[in-house]
């Protein structure tokens, strides 16, 4: 098919990364637009090189095009350089497969994976000649989706959604396209008939069909369905035959460095672990395992029609898959032969994941990333970690005598409970795992041992134990951070550790747009139209723009962050039915004050609720 550039050469002489907009990567699908009854543009609402690293989009856009009647293409949000030009010279937004505008699709999806992302969804619908609220669209305007671990609260985002979808695409989108063209076909005011039909549909969402109301003090007081025909609660959606599902067969490969640059191999979905401040580890349970044979298959198969030189294995917590060691003797051996890479990310650290990444990587160049979380065994029973100080230091000690010495320590400060002894305890730690390698006699050492620590700041999230917590101000947060940089400074193998912390200010605004509701959407707009975008990047972040955005509003953002919930308290997503209980997110919360650890899945079922999938790890063993 030919493709007109809807960016002429002159601008993209002038502009950052061009290849950024033209998409025609390897792999990339086309198809003749007058043949397809639906186009579908998916969305990452960041920079093309974190948007082409995310593997969901990928899956989507797979399972899309595998339709007859649809064509999936992709579009990011344009950097500032590029943002600037478009508005100037009234370009509208458009996808990198046709070069299309937006506004030419029948459906446009968005992946919504962090907060910090939402004024990017309004700058792609401001590009692209959407209206930014759904009240305002008409039939000529694209269906406006929403997906992705954020969904799990849509609320501060609702207004500008037409619909979301609630956990894993591969079961209900069918459903959903042949709705649309069933709806679309029968003409007239066909856009209302469709998203109210849609609301039907296990797993969708349509904020316009629920009004909320509040109490005096501002908390929920009641969420309601438009009518019997719209459902009081929404069902997550879940693949439990995960080894028969869609999976990449020619994954898209970029013409300039993205992210991660390399192939995806997801192994599993869910964990076992149950650590009680983590969402992915609560909202994607039951922990569901994909067979050996098909993983080896498909990461043939990915190699081949990519020529990407390395291989990742993707999971929430690669070293509880069963079958790991089979898999990893198997990409060895091939990769090996062909020069690949190969990736190990989220391993525990013990003996045997030490010996298959001895295996695979170069020692003396890789560093070993620990996440013990919190500084003292109390804090890290009150998190549910399951790591003690022990076992932190046997892996760290083992990896020494194999000839690591660069370690990564990852940490939260402000968690539920915490003191200033387990601030501080994170610089002993660090201290106590320099002096393993120190122990070491000097000639068998590999140069100066180098552990770097950094703290991120808690941020409570729905569907977690912790969903009932309290945050802190900025200034509490740094005042936490500098605890934490005396005491590393006054260690004795102080030079061996260097120290660095989040920014306090994004925390706080993450905390409450992760447990916002509809009133958030005004703050939203007003920061959008105070040049608020791409809030993640550390160099664009103004807070002073939210600070007067929630003033304008009369949105006090103190109600969001600094309040304990009350144990009954009516939560803006208590109408998704997530899998887990909330009684049984209740029991973990009032376990973590005592703190009393829950074993993690394979040692005993707790009943967090996920049996009612009928599978995964919640049935294993059983025939």
């Amino acid at each position: 098919m030919e493709r007109k550039l809807a960016l002429s050469d002159e601008i993209l002489l002038g502009i950052e990364k061009p290849a950024r907009y033209i998409g025609n990567e390897i792999n990339a699908v086309y198809k003749d637009k007058d043949r397809v009854e639906i186009r579908f543009a998916m969305c990452f609402p960041d920079v093309y090189e974190i948007g082409m690293s995310h593997l969901g989009i990928q899956i989507l856009y797979e399972l899309f095009n595998r339709r007859e009647d649809t064509w999936c293409e992709r579009v990011y949000a344009p950097w500032f350089d590029l943002d600037r030009i478009m508005r100037r010279e009234d370009i509208p937004l458009f996808a990198l497969e046709s070069q299309d505008p937006l506004r030419d699709f029948d459906f446009l999806g968005i992946t919504l994976q962090y907060e910090l992302c939402y004024t990017n969804i309004l700058q792609v619908l401001d590009l692209g000649k959407i209206p930014l609220l759904s009240k305002d669209r008409d039939e000529s305007c694209p269906i406006v989706i929403g997906g992705g671990p954020c969904t799990y609260n849509p609320e501060p985002v609702a207004d500008f959604f037409d619909l979301f979808y609630i956990g894993e695409g591969e079961v209900s989108y069918d459903r959903l396209l042949d709705l649309y063209k069933e709806c679309r076909q029968a003409g007239g005011k066909w856009r209302k008939v469709f998203l109210r039909r849609a609301a039907s549909i296990p797993g969708i969402y349509v904020p316009s069909l629920y009004t909320p109301a509040y109490n005096e003090d501002g908390t929920l007081a009641s969420f309601t369905p438009a009518g019997a025909d719209v459902p009081a609660f929404v069902e997550k959606q879940i693949v439990m035959k995960l080894t028969d599902a869609v999976y990449l067969q020619k994954p898209l490969v970029p013409y300039i460095k993205v992210t991660q640059d390399r192939v995806v191999l997801e192994i599993q979905r869910g964990c076992i672990r149950g650590c009680r401040f983590c969402q992915a580890g609560m909202i994607y349970r039951p922990t569901r395992e994909k067979d050996v044979k098909k993983l080896k298959e498909q990461a043939s198969a990915m190699l081949r029609s990519t020529g990407q030189e390395e291989i990742s294995l993707s999971s929430l917590s690669s070293s509880d898959y069963s079958q790991l060691g089979e898999l990893t003797d198997y990409l060895i051996e091939e990769c090996s032969k062909k020069h690949i890479n190969i990736s190990l990310p989220s391993l525990r650290i013990d003996a045997f994941s030490l010996d298959v990444m001895s295996k695979v990587q170069d020692v003396k160049k890789s560093s070993l990333t620990f996440a013990p979380e919190a500084g003292s065994q109390r804090l890290r029973d009150v998190i549910n970690k399951g790591l003690t100080e022990e076992i932190i230091l046997k892996g760290a000690g083992e990896a020494f005598e194999g000839g690591w010495n660069k370690v990564k320590l990852y940490f939260m400060l402000g968690l539920p409970t915490e003191e200033e002894e387990d601030r501080k305890a994170i610089a002993h730690l660090a201290d106590a795992i320099a002096v393993r390698y120190y122990d070491i006699p000097k000639e068998k050492r590999n140069g100066r041992c180098q552990i770097n620590v950094s703290t991120s700041f808690f941020v409570p999230k729905p569907f977690t134990p912790f969903q009932w917590a309290p945050m802190f101000h900025p200034e509490d947060y740094i005042g936490f951070a500098r605890t934490v940089n005396s005491e590393v400074r006054s260690m004795r193998n102080a030079k061996s550790i260097r120290y660095s912390w989040h920014e306090a200010e994004v925390t706080v605004l993450e905390g409450v747009l992760a447990r916002g509701d509809r009133r958030l959407a005004p703050v939203i707009l007003s920061a959008y139209r105070k040049g608020a975008m791409f809030e993640a990047w550390s160099e664009y972040w103004d807070y002073g723009r939210w600070l007067d955005s929630f003033d304008e509003c009369g949105v006090c953002a103190d109600f969001y962050t600094m309040r304990e919930r009350p144990d009954d308290e009516l939560f803006p997503w208590d109408f998704i039915h997530a899998g887990v209980t909330r009684e049984f997110l209740l029991r973990e919360w009032k376990r973590a004050h005592e703190p009393v650890v829950t074993e993690n899945c394979r040692a005993r079922c707790n009943g967090c609720g996920a049996r009612v999938y009928g599978g995964g790890v919640c049935f294993e063993g059983q025939d």
